[in-house]
């Protein structure tokens, strides 16, 4: 969908757009199966271009000053670096244990936050404190699922609280494993976050408490190695009203926020660890330190994100209906637009939608964006006119985490 700028035949655009992208970019932006969608670009396809060659070849530059900062000849070695500084809290993350790739594939910032510490001995086993969790090393599974596992924090900070017992009710799982239930929009949370792996069974019901991050009464749950708060203001009240009036599994991406229960572990042991300057050879953790990818695969109606070979983030998507089909090719990212209201007319439909969420186009009048009209995400019903719709969190996390120049690979 495409807010309509009447200047010259849409279609003409867009299949234009196509080939020239082919022609003319080197990351090869080749539709092999152009939509019909009547779109209109946000600019000329020029403008998109250059903009794309600019931003592409700013990110090799800086690529090349990290190398060259740390020492290393040759830049596209950088994405194998296994030892990364993180100067907010400090301290390093290496894959010596596995720590650094756990971190990266299983939600990084967004799921544990800092590291808090160094790699250090505690009860005979190689941890590593995070702000909302403790990564623990499992030789036994050396190479293996389990090499990396989380401590059972919620546990052991909050277990001898003697939470009460849920009840199995209509609308909640019931875990017998804790007499606990899990719902709404923290079972959300849970399921696309991480889950069983993650976050462990629950160990008490949703209730009101002082949030610890804000200082607010907020709904909070407790788990066996994390602890969720409800912050509904996050999503935004136009999109609660779609919610309320549709019963949609709409997301905000920091509706549910988790505590800080490694500081607060690390407090408990008497962890008064400090910060050091960033060692020789490792380079400042960023996302724009790895060449990003985007692939989204039409078939299974799923999105992944890459910063070299980690798959960094997967969310479901859907697609462009027949008549309406969402081209596959190599693209990039080369507009990108907070919000915004799309309309047009093509195929006998005409649209007008508002307050669009973080929309970033790839090709033509195609986009990535947020979508609260629907929420058949991943199941296989193609429900756009060409864009690729995400919930909304998803479509924020992708918005803050990709830039103008970000490779986006459709395909089947």
């Amino acid at each position: 969908m495409r807010r309509t700028r009447p200047v010259v035949s849409p279609v003409v655009l867009i299949v234009a757009a196509m080939f020239l992208l082919t022609i003319a970019l080197p990351i090869a932006l080749e539709a092999t199966r152009p939509a019909v969608a009547d779109f209109q670009p946000p600019m000329p396809v020029a403008e998109a271009m250059a903009r794309v060659a600019a931003a592409q070849q700013a990110q090799a530059q800086e690529r090349a000053e990290v190398a060259r900062q740390i020492g290393v000849q040759d830049a596209a070695v950088l994405p194998i670096v296994r030892n990364m500084y993180f100067a907010p809290s400090g301290f390093h993350i290496s894959d010596r244990s596995g720590f650094l790739s756990f971190w990266r594939s299983n939600g990084g910032l967004l799921v544990f936050g800092y590291p808090l510490s160094g790699e250090i001995v505690e009860d005979g086993r190689i941890v590593q404190y995070f702000e909302r969790a403790r990564f623990e090393f499992h030789p036994e599974h050396l190479g293996k699922e389990g090499q990396v596992m989380l401590s059972l924090l919620g546990n052991q900070l909050y277990g001898s609280r003697g939470f009460p017992d849920g009840q199995q009710q209509p609308g909640r799982v019931f875990f017998p494993e804790t007499g606990n239930t899990l719902g709404g929009k923290f079972q959300q949370f849970w399921e696309k976050r991480g889950g069983l792996k993650t976050f462990g069974f629950p160990i008490s019901e949703p209730f009101e408490e002082i949030s610890q991050i804000d200082g607010q009464t907020r709904i909070v749950q407790y788990f066996e190695r994390a602890k969720f708060e409800y912050f509904p203001e996050e999503l935004g009240g136009f999109y609660h009203q779609q919610v309320n009036a549709y019963g949609l599994r709409l997301q905000g991406l920091r509706e549910v926020q988790l505590g800080d229960l490694g500081r607060q572990a690390l407090q408990q042991r008497g962890g008064t660890f400090n910060g050091s300057t960033r060692m020789a050879g490792a380079p400042e953790w960023s996302p724009k330190l790895f060449p990003r990818a985007i692939r989204v695969d039409l078939t299974r109606q799923l999105l992944t994100a890459y910063e070299g070979d980690v798959a960094v983030f997967r969310a479901p998507v859907a697609t462009g209906k027949d008549g309406f089909n969402t081209p596959a090719g190599s693209f990039a990212v080369y507009a990108k637009y907070p919000m915004q209201t799309m309309a047009g007319s093509a195929g006998g439909e005409t649209w007008n939608v508002p307050n669009i969420p973080y929309v970033q186009y790839v090709v033509g009048g195609v986009a990535l964006h947020g979508s609260y009209w629907h929420d058949l995400w991943g199941t296989g019903v193609r429900m756009s006119h060409g864009c690729i719709n995400l919930n909304i969190d998803d479509a924020q996390w992708l918005y803050e985490w990709a830039d103008v120049g970000t490779t986006v690979e459709i395909h089947y």
